[in-house]
C-alpha cells in the first residue's frame, strides 16, 4: 500500500507539472506572455504651420542717388530701426513652407532736405515703413530659408517752407504706396521660439511737383531703401490649425 501511496503521488505531481507547462504554452499563444518591444524613440517634430508674434532691429539705407534737375540732397543715408511683425504659416510637406506676414518698422534720425532756387525747401522726416507680404520658404527640420514680396507703406511727414514759412505743395505721387521684396533665413532653435535674419528692398516710386509753381520745373525724386535685420518670432502653434506634423522617426 505504501509504495502505491507513493506511486500516485509522484503521477499526481507529474500530471501537475505538464498541466502548468500546457498552460503557459497556451498563454503564450494567445499573446499573454510576448517579450516587450524595444523602445522607439522619435526625433524632434519640426512644425511650421501656425501663427507667430515677434519683433526686429536693424538698419535701412536709401537707395537711389536722389536728385532735383542736379541739386543735392541732404539724405541720412544710414538709419537705426526697429519694429514689430506677425504672420502665419502652413507647412504644406515636409520641405515647403507658405505664409503671409504684416510688418512695421520705425526709423530713427532720417531728414531728407533740398534747397531750392528762390529759397523754398524741401524737408521729408520718414517716420517708419511698413509691408505686408507673402513667403514661400525651403525647410529641412528646424531651419527656413525664404523669399517674400507684396505692399509697401512709408510713413512720411513732408514740408516746404519758403522764409521759414509752411508753403501749399502738391506731388503727382506721395512716395507712401510702393512695393518690396526680399528673403532671408529663419532657425527654430527651441520650442516655440524662432530667429531670424532677413534683408527686404522697399520701392515707393517717383514723384514730381506740382505745386506751387516755382517747383514744377525742378524735376522729380526716387525713394527707395534697402534694410537688413535680425529678429526673434514667438510661435503659437494653436494645435496647428488642421496643419500636418512632420519628423523622422
Amino acid at each position: 500500500m505504501k509504495k502505491f501511496l507513493l506511486a500516485t503521488a509522484a503521477a499526481a505531481a507529474a500530471l501537475a507539472a505538464f498541466g502548468a507547462t500546457a498552460q503557459a504554452a497556451d498563454l503564450g499563444s494567445r499573446g499573454y506572455y510576448q517579450k516587450a518591444p524595444a523602445p522607439v524613440y522619435a526625433a524632434p517634430l519640426y512644425n511650421w504651420t501656425g501663427f507667430y508674434l515677434g519683433g526686429h532691429l536693424g538698419g535701412v539705407f536709401s537707395g537711389s542717388n536722389n536728385s532735383f534737375n542736379g541739386l543735392a540732397l541732404t539724405n541720412s543715408d544710414a538709419r537705426f530701426m526697429g519694429g514689430v511683425q506677425a504672420g502665419y504659416d502652413w507647412q504644406l510637406s515636409p520641405m515647403w513652407v507658405i505664409g503671409v506676414e504684416g510688418q512695421y518698422s520705425w526709423l530713427g534720425g532720417h531728414q531728407l532736405n533740398a534747397i531750392f532756387p528762390g529759397g523754398y525747401v524741401y524737408n521729408n522726416n520718414q517716420r517708419g515703413i511698413g509691408s505686408i507680404t507673402g513667403r514661400v520658404g525651403y525647410t529641412w527640420g528646424p531651419g527656413l530659408i525664404y523669399v517674400k514680396g507684396g505692399y509697401a507703406y512709408s510713413d512720411n511727414n513732408e514740408t516746404v517752407t519758403s522764409g521759414g514759412a509752411p508753403v501749399g505743395f502738391a506731388l503727382t505721387d506721395n512716395h507712401s504706396n510702393g512695393w518690396t521684396i526680399g528673403g532671408g533665413a529663419e532657425y527654430m532653435f527651441a520650442p516655440n521660439w524662432s530667429a531670424k535674419v532677413e534683408y527686404q528692398y522697399y520701392d515707393f516710386g517717383d514723384s514730381r511737383f506740382t505745386a506751387p509753381g516755382a517747383l514744377v520745373p525742378v524735376g522729380s525724386f526716387h525713394n527707395d531703401e534697402h534694410t537688413v535685420k535680425a529678429g526673434l518670432n514667438y510661435r503659437f502653434n494653436l494645435g496647428n490649425l488642421g496643419g500636418p506634423a512632420y519628423g523622422r522617426y
